[in-house]
């Protein structure tokens, strides 16, 4: 199964998705994020299965909330997705 990270700038942040993401039944998983997939110091990562991300992303911009990037899992490597 296909696993996206959506990256967000803050924990904060992270957690708003999370919350909106979960309140629409979609299932979520939170953690900082790895370093080499983000040059803003402390950003975290919200993760979403490949089936719920369009659904997801969608959810989130209706509420105003925007990932800082995406990223899909290909091969034991993340590919930036450009949103």
């Amino acid at each position: 199964m296909e696993q996206y990270w959506m990256i967000a700038r803050s924990v904060t942040y992270a957690q708003r998705m999370e919350r909106m993401l979960m309140a629409a039944g979609i299932r979520t998983r939170i953690f900082r994020a790895p370093r080499d997939l983000s040059n803003m110091g402390c950003a975290y990562a919200v993760e979403v299965t490949g089936g719920a991300v369009r659904s997801a992303l969608s959810i989130l911009r209706s509420a105003g909330l925007y990932p800082a990037k995406l990223y899909l899992l290909q091969q034991g490597k993340y590919v930036e997705i450009s949103l």
